[in-house]
């Protein structure tokens, strides 16, 4: 287990594959959510750290099979996403994108057999297509690669009540493909690492704190809004506990009237959130106070939260929990439910609280409406001793354990590539001493 630094960081020798299925799913439909927020991160990361040996590829659904992604073309949509996403210009880059891509999409080439020299790094942060596991196997299997994923929680298998039913099993396929193929696991969090623990305790595991991006930086202009307000981020789900900010606000209108704080919900609508959807759009008691604002672009996103008393994180349970790092790396306050992952990446600066203390939630909300007793400031005091995480960090410390784990497998080459060795060797014999053929060998089989 390695933490977010390392002396004297090492980067893999070969090429390193970065696995954007779900990221071409997710821009065609001019939608991100924030898996496909870390996989941008990765691929910019990488592409200016690594610009030779970064390539990018993604799982053909239609013909079973791996593709390496035209690299030109991918590489400008890498660096087109944020400036889109940012702007709120994401439809207009889907369609750009789409007309770019899909010829090249459908005729590019399986990625390659592994042919002899260093090892490529086939690297996947969103989990696609890893339910898939001969599919994933036979191609690490063919090409020789070093398979490192990353995971972000363990939520479907720890608290399955809070999921679709379908999502468990497959979180144990993914699982099952991790732990048959992957060379190490990186982790998001101590919190997700104990949980991989109990289900694949012998890979190496990097535990690397996800990064803060740019745009959340504490420089946005904050969002204008008449009353003082709190906001909460993230997909409308049980598991968020949406259900009991909306009870506290419903008692603070009917206690305070105009007086009561507004409520910005940010976030798409999830599954099995009926009772949640119900109160938002029949409930006359929160009418005005509280505004369903749907998926936002980031730069709205980071003035909205620039402007807020604090960011509100009451959840049941997370993998690592972005928008809390995210709000303190803009200065701005949180409060957040009492767990594992808040507190790791929080340390000592939010306010942490049970999810279930209704009362002790809407005490909080008021005392940080007004700061009448200082408890804001106090908070703001602390936050000033919080260190960002950086995303270069975070890539840098990813390549340092790609680079330094020990490989599971043997590399497997085809009789070609095989043949092709041998010929070279008894033909290098020729002309170099034993212990330059050696030498060639060693480099050539990786």
């Amino acid at each position: 287990m390695i933490g977010i630094k390392a002396r004297n960081p090492s980067i893999p020798a070969g090429e390193v594959w970065l696995d954007i299925s779900r990221l071409l799913y997710r821009i065609f439909r001019a939608k991100i959510t924030g898996i496909d927020r870390v996989e941008i991160a990765y691929a910019e990361q990488l592409l200016s750290s690594l610009p030779e040996q970064t390539r990018f590829v993604a799982y053909d659904y239609w013909r079973g099979s791996f593709r390496s992604l035209p690299q030109p073309q991918t590489s400008a949509l890498i660096r087109d996403i944020a400036p889109a996403w940012r702007d709120g210009e994401m439809r207009k880059l889907s369609r750009r994108s789409f007309k770019a891509l899909a010829g090249s999409i459908f005729t590019a080439p399986v990625v390659p057999r592994y042919k002899g020299g260093p090892r490529a790094s086939y690297i996947n942060v969103s989990s696609h297509p890893l339910h898939l596991v001969g599919h994933v196997g036979k191609m690490v299997q063919r090409t020789g690669a070093i398979f490192m994923p990353l995971v972000h929680d363990l939520i479907p298998l720890t608290y399955p009540e809070y999921v679709p039913p379908n999502w468990g099993d497959q979180h144990r396929s993914r699982l099952k493909t991790v732990a048959a193929y992957a060379d190490g696991i990186i982790s998001n969090s101590m919190a997700t690492t104990a949980a991989l623990r109990d289900h694949i305790p012998q890979l190496p595991i990097a535990t690397i704190p996800l990064g803060v991006g740019e745009l959340m930086a504490p420089m946005a202009a904050p969002f204008r809004h008449p009353r003082p307000y709190f906001i909460m981020v993230g997909t409308i789900e049980p598991r968020k506990n949406h259900l009991l900010l909306l009870h506290v606000w419903r008692r603070m209108v009917k206690i305070f009237g105009n007086n009561a704080p507004d409520l910005m919900i940010v976030g798409r609508r999830g599954w099995e959130n009926e009772q949640i959807v119900d109160i938002l759009e029949r409930c006359s008691g929160i009418k005005g106070h509280v505004r369903e604002c749907g998926v936002v672009a980031d730069g709205e996103l980071a003035r909205m939260i620039a402007g807020a008393r604090a960011l509100l994180m009451p959840s049941f349970a997370e993998g690592y929990g972005l928008p809390v790092a995210e709000a303190l790396a803009m200065g701005v306050p949180v409060l957040c439910s009492d767990i594992e992952a808040h507190r790791e990446v929080g340390k000592s600066v939010p306010e942490f609280l049970d999810p279930l203390d209704g009362t002790g939630w809407m005490e909080k909300i008021l005392d940080y409406t007004t700061d009448q007793d200082g408890v804001r400031s106090a908070q703001l005091a602390r936050l000033a001793h919080w260190a960002r995480p950086l995303w270069a960090e975070h890539v840098a410390a990813m390549l340092d354990f790609v680079a330094r784990v020990d490989p599971r497998r043997p590399v497997v080459q085809s009789s070609w590539s095989r043949t092709m060795l041998a010929t070279s060797v008894r033909s290098t014999q020729a002309m170099k001493p034993a212990s330059a053929v050696s030498a060639v060998t060693s480099q050539r089989i990786g």
